[in-house]
């Protein structure tokens, strides 16, 4: 897939020298993009951003925090804009999470470049940036250890697609260095099916080609400016798990995983009838129990109800006698009524669906009713 015996020119390229023998390694930080207003997963997000929006049983971001911290990061800079206070109300100083958390807010939304330019102040010698819509199962640390073996620039962590028309894809050469960006390509414009996947380890100094205080693409300005000049830029590939939860499908999608353990994570429940429950649940006897599934802390799943396939009930959750749930993510102190179905849906806090009401591929946002044998289709 990958052009044979291309060379590029090193005209400008800044020299990384490796560590001495016995020296300490390089301070790496990391940031994590999490400014985004989530507008694909409205109204969902209205009120909750998606930085904390629940991934079974744990805030998304969460996922990255475990991902960083197997790769020996200890101090992390959360670059928030939309709701940033929620944001660290849940995630605090990180002490809850074993790493130190800082912040940078932005007054005005700076594009991923701008935004890690606006956290350059809080960063040493090299930074993984990471941005807060995806989800992998990659092995962090040795992406950083082939960087730092290549004393390349920038790393761009980089992983196939099926369908390489819809994205911008990203051609590297046999040594896996990266020759070029093509954006929107023409079917024989394709010679790669690798993308961004939005993980990336920099050398900090390089920062300095991003502007101050300005909207700006980390993807379309700074790593293209990086080539320009002749600077080193690799292109691992990732072969594993990867997903942007930022659509209900995706969302929908990266719950499916997680109970099937496509993407392996220790959930906070004990095993039961091919899924979990939280020990502070209730599941009465005679609820059908379809695997897999989840039942968080505080749910209460009466008699007579259907839990599952790939349903999530996330906290303090109330499924009435007679009630379906299956392929959806049911949000804190939501109530579902006698009777009623829901599928394919995610269901925010705070909603109420009624006796016999249908809920089939819907987005219900914070609050919301869904009165007495009411349905969407």
């Amino acid at each position: 897939m990958h052009p044979a015996g291309v060379k590029i020119a090193t005209r400008g390229a800044k020299i990384l020298r490796p560590a001495a023998p016995g020296a300490a390694s390089t301070i790496m930080k990391a940031v994590i993009l999490a400014g985004g207003e989530g507008t694909r997963l409205r109204p969902l997000t209205l009120s909750i951003p998606k930085p904390v929006a629940p991934v079974v049983d744990r805030p998304f971001l969460r996922h990255q925090l475990d991902l960083l911290a197997g790769a020996g990061v200890s101090e992390v800079v959360f670059s928030v804009a939309y709701h940033p206070e929620q944001v660290e109300a849940v995630f605090g100083d990180g002490r809850g999470f074993g790493i130190r958390i800082r912040y940078a807010v932005e007054s005005t939304p700076l594009g991923t470049g701008g935004a890690v330019k606006n956290a350059e102040p809080l960063l040493d010698e090299r930074t993984i940036v990471l941005n807060g819509d995806v989800l992998m199962d990659l092995d962090l640390a040795s992406i950083v250890a082939r960087h730092e073996a290549a004393q390349a620039a920038a790393s761009i962590v980089l992983t196939p697609v099926r369908n390489p028309e819809a994205y911008g894809l990203v051609e590297t050469d046999l040594e896996g260095r990266v020759l070029r960006f093509v954006e929107k390509p023409r079917p024989e414009q394709i010679r790669t099916n690798t993308i961004n996947a939005g993980v990336y380890v920099l050398e900090t100094p390089v920062l300095e080609l991003m502007p101050p205080g300005v909207q700006y693409s980390i993807e379309r300005g700074f790593f293209p400016t990086l080539l320009e000049r002749g600077d080193r830029v690799l292109g691992p590939v990732h072969e594993g798990y990867w997903i942007d939860i930022g659509t209900p499908q995706q969302y929908l999608q990266v719950h499916h995983d997680i109970l099937a353990r496509r993407f392996p994570v220790e959930l906070d429940g004990e095993p039961r009838a091919g899924g979990w429950i939280h020990k502070d649940a209730t599941v009465s006897e005679g609820t059908a129990l379809e695997a897999p599934f989840y039942v968080g802390p505080g749910c209460r799943v009466e008699p007579g109800a259907h839990l599952g396939p790939n349903a999530v009930l996330v906290a303090d959750v109330h499924v009435a006698p007679g009630a379906r749930v299956r392929d959806s993510v049911i949000w804190r102190a939501a109530r579902i009524g006698p009777e009623a179905e829901v599928a394919k849906s995610v269901v925010g806090p705070g909603v109420a669906l009624g006796r016999s009401s249908r809920l089939v591929g819907g987005l219900l946002g914070e609050g919301s009713v869904l009165s007495d044998y009411s349905r969407n289709s």
